[in-house]
């Protein structure tokens, strides 16, 4: 279970309190036990904020007496509370809002929807396809890439959708914010970062 918790999101703010990316826990770790950040969490409606050697306190606390919904990661003699918001301590920029052309952010931009059949499928049954192939000049850019299923992935092949007699449900285009962001903010485990957002 830890693998996959390691790999769940948190949303990492600027000293200013400014949303700046969405990283994974294992990540958000690092930076907590480095003394780079710290763990922003609400409490009774208020949001407070703990360092490492305190956020460890207050998740063996946590722990005796755990929520429907709360995650832990296991640690040697203790377990740690999984943290949703972290904000960093010495970083007051807001940096160039760029998103980042890669796998996670592609699948998340099509919400890991079949941009050719409509499913959704978990990651496992999906990859990414070329509207217009590589073999046909195709870029590798926003704009001509969509998710696919395995399924029509193969349908498909290396035609176009019009040879492949296939139709697009949605215009690829580069995202205007990080999609992880917008995504996540429907998981109730992220309920917390809309007041950032």
């Amino acid at each position: 279970m830890n693998a996959r918790v390691l790999d769940t999101n948190v949303l990492v703010l600027n000293r200013f309190y400014m949303p700046i990316r969405v990283v994974n826990v294992r990540r958000a770790m690092t930076l907590l036990y480095r003394d780079c950040a710290e763990v922003i969490d609400c409490d009774d409606g208020q949001y407070v904020s703990y360092d490492f050697d305190s956020w460890c306190e207050l998740s063996q606390l946590a722990s005796l007496d755990k929520h429907p919904g709360e995650e832990f990661l296991q640690a040697v003699e203790f377990e740690i509370k999984v943290p949703r918001i972290a904000r960093l301590t010495r970083f007051d920029r807001m940096p160039v809002q760029t998103v980042r052309f890669n796998r996670r952010n592609l699948f998340a931009r099509d919400e890991y929807r079949c941009q050719y059949c409509g499913k959704t499928e978990p990651l496992a049954k999906l990859s990414l396809d070329h509207v217009v192939p590589r073999s046909h000049g195709g870029a590798t850019t926003w704009e001509n890439i969509v998710c696919s299923c395995l399924r029509c992935n193969s349908r498909k092949g290396g035609r176009t959708p019009q040879q492949a007699h296939m139709k697009l449900l949605s215009h690829p285009a580069k995202p205007r914010f990080n999609p992880l962001m917008t995504l996540s903010c429907d998981d109730p485990r992220y309920e917390s970062w809309k007041t950032f957002l």
